[in-house]
C-alpha cells in the first residue's frame, strides 16, 4: 500500500483538471514503457497499457482495470493554486489523506495509483491484463466514448470508481440531455416591473436524490405564475431558474408587468405563504422574494407565447418515472427540469434523462417530443451516454463477493446506482463483458473538503490483488 499512495503522490504532482490530460497521459505512458509494458494513447489522450499472463494464467480471460484521469479542480478562495499548472498538495490527518485548500482528485487518481502498482509488481499472480485510463469523465465521459474499443481483448472489466469500500455496484443509467424552446415575439407594454424570487430549496443530483421528493424552483415558478395568471392581469418579460441540467434547480426568477402591482402583490404574498406553509416540512429553507424595480414601458412576451411558457412549466414531465423490478430502491427512469432560461426570442427547458435501460431512455425522448409538439415547440435531444444494465448472471461479481465476505467477514452491498458511470460506456462497446465497479471510501468529493480513508484504499487494493489472483 505504501507504493500505492507514493504513485498517488506522483500523479498528485501533475496538473490534471479536465481538459488538461497531456501532462498526466503521457507520464502515464512512460511509466509503462520504463517498465518494458506495451503502452499506446489516443487523440483524446485516453492510455492503453497492457500486462502479459503471468504463467498459469495464458489461458485465463482478460481483464480490464479501469480508472479516469481527470479531477474536479475546486480551490478555498485564498488558494494561490493554478489549476493550469501546479499539482496538489497533500497531507495526512489520522486515517485520512487530504489536499491543502484544494480538491484531493483521489476521484480518481487512486484507482490510477492502484492500476499502475499493480502493473510494476513481479509477485502477483493474474491473467493477462489490459489498464485503460480514460480522460475527461468528470465533464460528461468524453474520452471513453472516444475510445476504440476494438483494441481491448477485456472479458472483464474491474472499474475503480465507486465511493463506499463495502459495495460493488453492478449497473448504472445511461442518460441524454433534451432541449424544447418556446419561441415568442415581443411587444412594448407599460406598466410596474415586478421581481419574483424564490430561493433557499434544498436541489440535489438528479440521478442520486431525484425520488427524495425535492421541489424544483423551475416548476415552482410554473405553479406560481399558473396561478397568478387566473387572479391578477401581468404580462411575462422572462423567467429563469437553475444553472445545470443535472442538479435539482434551488432557485428561480420571474420578471413581471403589471398594471395593478398592489393587487400582484397582494394576491403573490398571499399565494406564497401557502406554498411555504405547505413546503415547511419539506423545504424548509424555502424564502420567496417580491421587489417593485419601477414603472416604465417594457418588452414584454406575446401572450399566446406566455401562455405556452406557463403550461409547458405546469405539465413538464418530472422526477422518477419507473422504479426498477429487478433491484429493490433503485430508481430506473427519470428525467429533471434543470435549466430554465429566457433569451432573446425564446424561453428554453433543459432536461437531464437518465434511464438504467436503452429502452426507457428511448421512450422517454419520445414522450418528451410529444410533450413539445402539443405545446408547438421546438426539440432536440444530444449528450447521449449508454447505461449499464443489470446482468444477473455475473460471475466477477458472485466471486468478489464471495471474496469479499471471506477476507472482512462481512457481505458486500451490491448496488445499482441511477448516475452515470464509464461501465455503461463499456459494456455497450465490448459485446458480454462483465463488469463490476468497486472502490475505497471517500468524502465530500468535488469540493475542497474531500478526502480517502486510507485504510480504506488499503483494503480495497487488497481485495483487487486477491480478486486478480482468483480470474482463472
Amino acid at each position: 500500500m505504501k507504493r500505492v499512495l507514493e504513485l498517488f503522490e506522483a500523479l498528485c504532482a501533475i496538473p490534471h483538471g479536465s481538459g488538461n490530460m497531456e501532462g498526466i497521459s503521457a507520464w502515464c505512458v512512460d511509466f509503462a514503457q520504463k517498465r518494458g509494458l506495451e503502452a499506446a494513447r489516443d487523440e483524446a489522450r485516453n492510455v492503453i497499457i497492457k500486462k502479459k499472463a503471468t504463467p498459469g494464467y495464458e489461458n485465463a480471460p482478460t481483464v480490464m482495470l479501469q480508472g479516469h484521469l481527470d479531477m474536479v479542480c475546486q480551490k478555498v478562495e485564498e488558494s494561490p493554486v493554478d489549476f493550469e499548472k501546479d499539482g496538489i498538495k497533500t497531507f495526512v490527518k489520522g486515517d485520512y489523506l487530504k489536499a491543502e485548500g484544494t480538491t484531493l482528485g483521489a476521484d480518481n487518481g487512486i484507482a490510477v495509483a492502484m492500476v499502475l502498482a499493480i502493473l510494476e509488481r513481479e509477485d502477483l499472480s493474474h491473467p493477462a491484463l489490459e489498464a485503460v485510463f480514460t480522460t475527461d469523465e468528470e465533464i460528461g465521459m468524453l474520452g471513453a466514448l472516444e475510445l476504440d474499443m476494438s483494441l481491448l481483448k477485456a472479458e472483464k472489466m474491474i472499474n475503480l470508481d465507486s465511493e463506499e469500500d463495502d459495495v460493488v455496484t453492478v449497473s448504472c443509467a445511461g442518460g441524454s440531455d433534451f432541449v424544447m424552446s418556446v419561441p415568442f415575439e415581443r411587444k412594448e407594454e407599460k406598466g410596474t416591473h415586478l421581481f419574483v424570487t424564490f430561493k433557499g430549496l434544498q436541489g440535489g443530483h438528479s440521478g442520486v436524490e431525484i425520488h427524495k421528493g425535492r421541489v424544483n424552483a423551475d416548476l415552482l415558478a410554473g405553479r406560481f405564475l399558473q396561478h397568478m395568471k387566473a387572479s391578477v392581469p401581468f404580462s411575462l418579460l422572462s423567467v429563469n431558474g437553475g444553472d445545470k441540467s443535472n442538479a435539482i434547480p434551488r432557485y428561480a426568477k420571474m420578471e413581471i408587468v403589471t398594471s395593478d402591482p398592489v393587487a400582484f402583490l397582494k394576491e403573490a404574498a398571499s399565494y406564497l405563504e401557502t406554498v411555504k406553509h405547505e413546503l415547511a416540512a419539506r423545504e424548509p429553507g424555502f424564502v420567496s422574494v417580491l421587489e417593485t424595480e419601477g414603472e416604465g414601458s417594457f418588452a414584454v412576451m406575446e401572450k399566446s407565447a406566455a401562455d405556452r411558457v406557463i403550461a409547458a412549466l405546469c405539465t413538464a414531465p418530472n422526477g422518477v418515472v419507473n422504479m426498477s423490478a429487478d433491484i429493490p430502491g433503485l430508481v430506473e427512469t427519470s428525467l429533471n427540469l434543470g435549466i430554465l432560461e429566457t433569451k432573446e426570442d425564446a424561453v428554453s427547458l433543459h432536461f437531464a434523462l437518465r434511464s438504467n435501460f436503452t429502452s426507457g431512455l428511448v421512450a422517454l425522448e419520445e414522450k418528451l417530443f410529444a410533450f413539445a409538439s402539443l405545446l408547438s415547440c421546438k426539440a432536440s435531444t444530444g449528450g447521449h451516454y449508454p447505461p449499464w444494465e443489470y446482468r444477473a448472471d455475473s460471475r466477477l461479481r458472485d466471486l468478489y463477493t464471495r471474496l469479499y465476505e471471506e477476507k472482512t467477514g462481512k457481505k458486500a452491498k451490491v448496488e445499482a446506482i441511477h448516475a452515470g458511470l464509464e461501465c455503461g460506456v463499456f459494456a455497450a462497446g465490448i459485446p458480454n463483458l462483465d463488469c463490476i465497479a468497486i472502490g475505497p471510501t471517500l468524502f465530500d468529493v468535488h469540493t475542497t473538503e474531500e478526502k480517502m480513508s486510507i485504510s480504506s484504499a488499503e483494503k480495497i487494493y487488497g481485495l483487487l490483488t486477491a480478486l486478480l489472483k482468483e480470474c482463472r
